[in-house]
């Protein structure tokens, strides 16, 4: 199974869709299949070690927000109530669940100088940990920068 229908085969959730007024909508998750029981989706890589980076940054690009964490990180699972309180639609990426998890943690490393999960990207962009995201939303900028990545994709579908 490829890495991109992998991925898509755990996703339990609807598409989230902005309103006229820039208003994310869309329903609840009901969870995916993270094991931690909260999170939206979950993606899962096949068993090759070829091009972690690659697949990384494909991740990044194709999902507005992504976690790349583990089920047993307390942080992980703080982080991601924050996008599941908010009803931001995530991309989980479970580093120990995968076969190759430690070449992925590497690859994060290389791009974000740190091996600590969770390793969190909003709008293609490394924001931090669960701690600067918590600092973000209490300062009211984490849901701009998602508003951005929805309003972008919207555009770009406008345009096709």
């Amino acid at each position: 199974m490829s890495w991109r229908r992998a991925a898509l085969a755990v996703s339990r959730l609807s598409q989230r869709r902005l309103g006229s007024a820039g208003q994310l909508r869309g329903a609840a998750g009901a969870g995916g299949a993270a094991a931690s029981g909260m999170g939206n989706s979950t993606s899962s890589l096949e068993k090759s070690a070829t091009a972690p980076l690659n697949q990384i940054q494909e991740t990044i690009s194709d999902n507005c927000v992504v976690i790349f964490s583990k089920t047993s990180c307390s942080y992980c699972k703080m982080a991601k109530k924050i996008f599941h309180d908010l009803n931001i639609n995530y991309t989980a990426v479970e580093l120990d669940m995968l076969e190759y998890g430690s070449q992925f943690q590497d690859a994060l490393y290389k791009m974000t100088g740190g091996r600590t999960v969770p390793r969190i990207f909003v709008n293609g962009t490394f924001i931090g940990g669960a701690t600067d995201t918590h600092r973000l939303h209490k300062e009211g900028k984490l849901l701009p920068l998602v508003h951005q990545c929805y309003l972008k994709k919207s555009k770009r579908k406008e345009v096709q």
